[in-house]
């Protein structure tokens, strides 16, 4: 943290007391596990738990042949995986109030020109979370399950287990949200000076051949999925080196910015 100019810190006389941090640190995780727990609530009875499972299983259902549904091999499935898809949706409608609630635990502690920097994460990386999710669900998803069914044999008929397509939405949505966020990676690195934007500009290359082993490994074994993956992770790699650029120049310090301007 740097100190303003005439030498007066910005932050002097807001320390508090450890307890008091403690409170307050209690007091935010119960107001966001409350948001989470009222919009789960509120999602329970409209659209309720099967009609979100439903719309959670349309892009496979789509795909599969005619009469073939989903099974449940545990005799509690039916019941208790709608409700995990529930709190899944839940925790995202209500992530914009958790992010709050941390964002407004620690930026009493931040510099000026730090809240400059950690907001414009905070929600861009938020953003690019819901859409790798929505790449995922509305893009992805149709084409791997056409993909699949394409090379299926005639003599099977595809009945999947509805927790194992929970455990693959989960791994791909997971996957997806990671990936997007390649350009708040990069921004954090440039802006840390971990890596300077030269560096990462001639790492381009290594990138790319990383983002396929990457694909390769996380998503299913077709071709489908790993491109659709490892060719956004290319772009937003640019994407991230571009805003990389502009973030740096826009949140410099006070003493970097006093530095640049005597050189």
């Amino acid at each position: 943290m740097s100190a303003k100019p005439d030498g007066q810190d910005e932050l002097a006389g807001t320390e508090q007391p450890f307890v008091e941090h403690l409170i307050e640190l209690r007091d935010r995780l119960v107001r966001a596990l409350i948001a989470v727990g009222v919009v789960f609530g509120v999602l329970c009875l409209w659209p309720s738990p099967g009609v979100l499972y439903d719309l959670m299983a349309a892009p496979l259902v789509a795909h599969l042949p005619a009469g073939a549904t989903l099974i449940a091999t545990n005799v509690i499935s039916p019941f208790l995986v709608p409700l995990k898809i529930t709190m899944l949706a839940a925790f995202m409608v209500a992530l914009p109030v958790v992010l709050y609630q941390v964002w407004a635990f620690v930026a009493p502690g931040l510099y000026s020109h730090e809240k400059k920097m950690v907001l414009p994460l905070v929600v861009s990386s938020t953003l690019l979370f819901f859409a790798g999710v929505a790449f995922c669900y509305f893009f992805v998803f149709g084409q791997v399950f056409k993909f699949i069914q394409g090379f299926a044999p005639k003599s099977i008929t595809a009945a999947p287990d509805i927790e194992a397509y929970l455990s693959f939405v989960l791994t791909m949505f997971i996957a997806f949200g990671a990936a997007f966020e390649v350009p708040v990676a990069v921004v954090l690195l440039a802006r840390i000076g971990i890596v300077s934007v030269d560096k990462l500009k001639a790492w381009r290359g290594y990138f790319v051949v990383a983002a396929f082993i990457v694909a390769a490994v996380i998503t299913p074994p077709d071709v489908v999925s790993q491109l659709a993956l490892a060719i956004p992770m290319c772009l937003l790699y640019e994407v991230g080196i571009w805003a990389a650029q502009l973030f740096i120049k826009h949140t410099a310090a006070p003493v970097e910015e006093e530095k640049k301007t005597a050189a």
